[in-house]
């Protein structure tokens, strides 16, 4: 029988490893490249001679013996691997006897034995075929989206004229900084060759977003037919094809398209370059990771429109907002500026924007939980979500729609936190045969074009008089006008 312990390591130890078949020899790799004193116990006598000669510090114990843990050196976290699901019940057992504040793993041979081990005070219980799974998954998803980035920049290294960049309507931070990024790749690989314009169409209304591009001086082009001729190739950003949430006409090739909703309009072919992933929180963070795939170099301006860009879009990491998301907003905060974030971020509030707030608050409607506020005729369209931002917080809200009209188009904003209702399905289900509609769980919109009521002039009447029919499609999808008829009856 080999001596115990015959090798002394610096430090406290952090980690026990009881079981050292081919998982926990793979742990005990991993835990050395971070320099970490573990101590390992396994039963075969050959295994723990072999972890000495690599200068482990291994015991020959049975982890089934009531004398497993006597004479090791304490540890805070403990990974229980064998294959035998009794014994590694049993080794469970032992260490949450002797050391209640121990961090047990364990591993389980099936969900009996799983539970089993939970009830014996294992912390996190695994299964080796699901963590492999998983594992293979997140190796081909990190090799895929590296291809994705390389095929982009490929793309970009061999064309000639100029990529007009088209964000959707009334552009927000996330659809802006996405631009930017594009177009800073763009110019990375492609230096001579290629030029880039980014286009919009509507208005940038949010104070917010107005500071954003005057404080990072982000040069932006209204869209127009005879400037989109120019282009040699089109890119669509945060918006899924021709015609969802933007003017461009259904024909019009594009080569580019890159966004996070679900609602794609458009299928991939060789000469089209399309990466829509709904799972995202922000098109922003799709954009930073081809600029972290390629090594591209992030200037401050562009670092901290792509930061604010994730960050207005899953409203301050609260909603729709993923692991990703998290991990490229981390990536991205050394190389901010931070004061010019503190200014975007602290814009002063127009007063038009105020008085629709102060309309939608003293308008508001409320039926079973959901809440309506018509705020008439706006100039200014992005004062709707703030609005609705507002609303959703009041007690016994779950649903808020507020909505307006402005020279060209009826405007809805909604906001929920009913987990039983995807409000962006919900909008595109009632509104989409009439315009653009759709969005998140939490967060949608609609605009519903004016083709027969544009020269009207008196809009906020308008608005009262074809308003009721419009929301009678979605107060029937929820299930308002049934129980109004109910209660009515």
């Amino acid at each position: 029988m080999p001596q115990e312990a015959p090798f002394e390591q610096p430090g406290p130890t952090k980690y026990g490893i009881f079981g050292c078949g081919t998982n926990g020899y793979n742990i005990i790799l991993e835990l050395a490249k971070e320099h970490e004193r573990v101590i390992v116990v396994d039963k075969d006598d050959m295994r723990v001679r072999n972890l000495r000669d690599q200068k482990f510090d291994a015991y020959l114990r049975d982890v089934t013996s009531s004398e497993m843990l006597t004479g090791l050196p304490v540890f805070e976290i403990a990974f229980v691997m064998t294959g035998d699901g009794e014994a590694n019940l049993a080794a469970v057992l032992a260490i949450k006897k002797r050391y209640p504040a121990v961090q047990v793993v364990a591993r389980s041979i099936d969900p009996v034995n799983g539970q089993k081990l939970t009830a014996a005070g294992a912390d996190l219980v695994l299964y080796p075929q699901e963590v492999v799974a998983r594992s293979a998954i997140l190796q081909i998803k990190k090799q895929h989206s590296s291809r994705i980035s390389q095929r982009l920049f490929t793309l970009l290294a061999g064309w000639e004229g100029t990529l007009g960049i088209i964000t959707h309507k009334n552009p927000d931070p996330d659809a802006i900084a996405s631009a930017m990024a594009l177009a800073e790749i763009a110019k990375h690989a492609n230096p001579k060759s290629l030029a880039t314009r980014i286009f919009y169409e509507g208005n940038i209304g949010h104070q917010e977003n107005r500071t954003f591009v005057n404080l990072l001086d982000i040069k932006m082009e209204h869209l127009n037919p005879e400037a989109l001729q120019k282009c040699t190739y089109i890119a669509l950003v945060d918006c899924a094809g021709p015609g969802a949430n933007n003017d461009v006409p259904p024909q019009t090739k594009i080569n580019i398209i890159i966004d996070h909703h679900k609602d794609g309009r458009h299928v991939a072919t060789q000469s089209t370059f399309i990466d829509n992933r709904p799972g995202v929180g922000a098109t922003a963070s799709i954009l930073t990771q081809y600029l972290q795939e390629l090594d591209v170099p992030i200037d401050k301006r562009v670092a901290t429109a792509l930061l604010y860009g994730i960050r207005t879009d899953t409203r301050e990491f609260k909603r729709n907002v993923t692991s990703q998301d998290l991990n490229y907003a981390g990536f991205l905060l050394p190389l901010t500026d931070a004061d010019l974030l503190d200014k975007i971020m602290s814009p002063s509030m127009s007063q038009e924007t105020l008085d629709v707030i102060g309309t939608a608050i003293t308008r508001r409607k409320i039926q079973s939980g959901y809440l309506f506020a018509n705020v008439g005729y706006v100039m200014n369209r992005d004062a709707l979500p703030q609005a609705a931002d507002i609303l959703i917080t009041l007690e016994g809200v779950n649903t808020a729609l507020v909505y307006g009209i402005t020279d060209n188009a009826i405007v809805i904003s909604a906001r929920n936190r009913d987990i039983r209702l995807h409000i962006g399905n919900a909008l595109s289900e009632a509104f989409g045969e009439m315009g653009d509609a759709g969005g998140h769980p939490n967060m949608a919109a609609a605009m519903l074009p004016l083709h027969y009521f544009g020269k009207v002039e008196n809009k906020a009447q308008l608005l009262e008089f074809v308003i009721e029919p419009i929301l009678k499609k979605f107060r029937n999808l929820v299930g308002l006008e049934n129980e109004v008829k109910k209660n009515g009856s």
